[in-house]
């Protein structure tokens, strides 16, 4: 891939992604695989006047091995210095950076119930500080092609042509053709005002029908608010959490998830790939899972164990079929891509920003809205070429916001 466009890539990361602020420490995490991508987003960090840059490096194959031979005991025993460094985040709120470029099928040879046991015990621990810095910081998610990814989406094609590919259509999808800080305006923008639509409807519930067997319906507080595209913290930085991102998205009342609704996409879960799943929510919660084999089944039923959150939802997102990741025609293996390929759902944890004025509301007062609560937040496809999907607002209309798997809005 020529250098140039690389970093044309890492400085749309650094000043539209995180939006780093003159003096703010940054924390990257990536692989060891995509150092020499790393090297020019730590570069373009300190050309935004950045005050330190921190790699937390990671590799499949060492994590592997960490699984493979250290107990439970070893592996959920989360030391002191760790605790502190995640207090220190708290604190300082560093602005992060996700590279993403992992193997889809990296831990299906794994435990996954040590995979589970490990992640029941740490991720309530985990979970306290990232609550500290809820909406107070600026986080970045981005692709990396990686050379098993790029072999797992392109599987006829040799390592070099794989990775190529992926290239392409990863800077295609992230608007990096042309004037990239313009595309993302004009975009951020788009989103914006169909948010706005929505939002001046005041939605009560969301009806969801297509003909793979889906027929949901899920309800919203009067207080929701949809989101989408650019965010800003608590204190007005403005920042891109996801890149690519085409959702319009909000957090529903937990305890409304009503019928059955089908994915129309595989799904990652804990290393391995589950192909055509489904559940059936009554009252809000998950009473069966749906799928082929027996071995995705327990494993997307050990998900929804893993604490009371996993079993409900957090979050509803409204993405035309015709998006420009979904145009493609690739599948790529990865939730950032393929949730903004089409409408998706997800389980576990809500967000707070999704409430109207929740900048000048208590904890007590957020808490009295029925929004989810979870260590987990896992986005799973339904979205199709004949999705419809009908609101009712509280002011008792009915519209039609999707039809044949787009806006009718």
């Amino acid at each position: 891939m020529n250098k140039s466009i690389l970093k044309k890539y890492a400085k749309v990361i650094v000043t539209k992604g995180v939006n780093v602020q003159k003096g703010q420490d940054v924390v990257i995490n990536s692989s060891v695989e995509i150092a020499y991508f790393t090297k020019l987003v730590v570069l373009e960090c300190y050309k935004a006047k950045a005050r330190s840059v921190r790699v937390e490096w990671s590799y499949d194959e060492v994590s592997k091995m960490n699984y493979k031979y250290q107990s439970l005991e070893t592996m959920t025993e989360l030391p002191k210095w760790y605790l502190e460094k995640l207090q220190y985040q708290v604190e300082k709120l560093p602005a992060m950076i996700h590279l993403l470029s992992e193997d889809p099928d990296a831990f299906n040879d794994v435990d996954q119930k040590k995979m589970t046991q490990v992640r029941m015990k740490n991720g309530p621990v985990i979970m306290k500080y990232r609550e500290q810095m809820d909406n107070k910081y600026q986080w970045t998610i981005v692709g990396i092609p990686g050379e098993k990814w790029a072999k797992k989406v392109f599987p006829n094609e040799t390592k070099n042509n794989a990775i190529k590919k992926l290239w392409d259509a990863i800077l295609h999808t992230t608007r990096l053709n042309g004037d990239p800080v313009a595309n993302w305006e004009a975009h951020n923008k788009n989103i914006s005002e169909k948010c706005k639509k929505l939002n001046d409807l005041v939605i009560k519930e969301l009806h969801y029908k297509s003909k793979n067997g889906t027929d949901f319906t899920i309800g919203l507080d009067k207080t929701a608010l949809f989101a989408g595209g650019s965010e800003k913290t608590l204190g007005g930085v403005e920042y891109n959490p996801n890149m690519p991102t085409e959702e319009c998205f909000t957090s529903p009342n937990k305890h409304t998830a009503s019928g059955v609704v089908f994915s129309t996409k595989p799904l990652s879960v804990m290393g391995k790939v589950v192909n055509d799943f489904g559940f059936r929510f009554e009252e809000g919660k998950v009473i069966e899972v749906l799928a082929k084999s027996e071995e995705e089944k327990k494993l997307l039923e050990e998900l929804i164990s893993l604490d009371e959150g996993a079993k409900m939802l957090g979050e509803v997102a409204l993405v035309p079929f015709d998006s420009p990741v979904n145009e493609t025609g690739i599948l790529f293996f990865n939730t950032l891509y393929d949730e903004n390929a089409c409408c998706h759902l997800a389980l576990g944890r809500a967000f707070n920003e999704c409430i109207r004025g929740y900048q000048n509301m208590s904890e007590e007062e957020i808490a009295k809205v029925d929004l989810n609560k979870s260590m987990i937040h896992v986005d799973f496809m339904i979205g199709s070429s004949d999705l419809e999907i009908d609101a009712k607002t509280y002011d008792g209309k009915d519209v039609k916001i999707f039809k044949k798997g787009t806006w009718a809005i």
